[in-house]
Formats: structure tokens, sequence, C-alpha cells
């Protein structure tokens, strides 16, 4: 009873995406959802699922929290959960996994999944677990309120939140993929100065990313699109830099 009563407080304002293949289960659990979230949305497979987080990524919105079954058909939720990781690195993710599929769960651990959930799910501990999530998010957006020392003016009212990896215009997030958090950090890092081709690559070495100058190239034409024109500036056969905006 608790579980619920603090879960209807923590989740009224976040998104979940629930993947689950049977469609009997994938009914049940979405109505308990929609008790508490926000939004829900229900999918059946890792590739319909894969396809609308794409969508709301592309749409800058976001799913707070995905909820997925192990064994799918077409895409499992380890191969899902791998897929989710490479465009946000950061994602909250609860498994759903039955006993007989420990074989999955150690691929899942070394991904970076804390939360599981086993068949026959009982009721309080899905919302137990829904909870412990919820909370994290809620709390943590709290304690991320931007120092100004962080805040990199890029023109206009954008701006980069470098503590918080984030890329706001207007007050609305802008979505960024993980080699683009990286490269707006390390150009932020001093605002002004040019960064070369093989400074920008060796970075990228040194964090165990790999790389290339035309890598580089394909990177910052996506990130033009997301920026002020006037922000980003190439230095022809030279290199990069973000602009002081005053």
């Amino acid at each position: 009873m608790k579980n619920s009563q603090e879960l209807l407080i923590y989740a009224k304002n976040l998104s979940i995406l629930l993947v689950e293949d049977y469609d009997d289960l994938r009914e049940n659990i979405g109505d308990i959802l929609k008790n508490f979230f926000g939004h829900v949305d229900c999918v059946k497979n890792g590739v319909e699922a894969l396809t609308l987080y794409k969508e709301k990524i592309n749409a800058a919105q976001s799913f707070h929290i995905v909820l997925t079954d192990i064994r799918m058909p077409i895409m499992d939720g380890v191969e899902l959960t791998r897929q989710i990781y490479k465009i946000n690195p950061l994602q909250k993710i609860i498994v759903i996994s039955a006993h007989d599929e420990s074989g999955y769960l150690l691929p899942l651990i070394n991904l970076g999944i804390e939360q599981f959930i086993k068949k026959p799910i009982n009721f309080e501990e899905l919302l137990r677990v829904l909870l412990v999530s919820s909370k994290s998010i809620v709390q943590g957006n709290k304690s991320k309120l931007p120092d100004p020392q962080d805040l990199v003016k890029c023109g206009g009212a954008c701006v980069y939140d470098r503590k918080n990896m984030s890329l706001h215009d207007n007050g609305k997030n802008v979505y960024l993929t993980k080699y683009e958090i990286l490269f707006m950090n390390f150009l932020s890092t001093e605002v002004g100065k040019i960064y070369s081709n093989e400074e920008i690559v060796n970075y990228y070495k040194s964090i165990n990313e790999s790389v290339d100058a035309s890598n580089i190239r394909k990177l910052v034409s996506k990130l033009r699109k997301k920026l002020p024109d006037y922000f980003l500036e190439s230095i022809y056969s030279v290199g990069y830099r973000f602009t002081n905006i005053n």
C-alpha cells in the first residue's frame, strides 16, 4: 500500500515504455502502469520498442523508464537494452525475467542493468521496483540545478549545461547523442580555443571511444543543425572551436 501511494506521487509526471510479447500480460501490466504514470506506451517486441524510442527522441521527447521482457521474438530484451544504451547510456531500464532465463542476466548486468522483476510478477514487487526508479529520477532532477559556471551560452536562448550534459533551447531540451555530448563537453572546456582534429581524436581515444577525422566531420554536420549557426566554427584544415557569446 505504501509503495502504491508513493508511486502515485513520484510517477505522475513520468513516461514509461512497456515491452512484452504476451498479449494478456502486456495488457494487465499496462493497465497497472496507467494508474500511476503520466504517459504509458505498450509494444510487443524489441523492434517496435526501438522504433518508438527513436521516434520519441526525434520529437524531442523521451521515456523516463523502459520496462522490458527478456525473451521476445524479432529482438530480445538484451539486444534492445544494448541498442537503447547506444542512444542514451543513462536510460532507466527495468528487466522482467523468468526463472529459466538466468543465462540472459549476466549480459544485462554487464550492460549496467540493476533492476530486475521475476516472473510470475508479484504486484507489490513491481510497484516497489518502479518506485525506486521513479524516485531516483525525480530526486535526481531536483539535484541537477545548474551552476552558472557550468552554463555555456551558445547564442540566443540556446544554452549548454556542462554539469548535466544537456542542451536547452528556449527552455526545451535538445536531444544529443553520446558522441555529441562528449564533443560539446570537450570543446566547451575552453570556449574560444581552437581544438585540432588530432586533439579531438586523441580525446575520444583517451575515453576508449574510436573516432576518426571523417567521423568528426559527420558529427559536426549533425550538431550544427542543433546549435546556432555562428557558435560552432570550423577552422579550415585545423580544427573546431566554440565562439565566445557575450
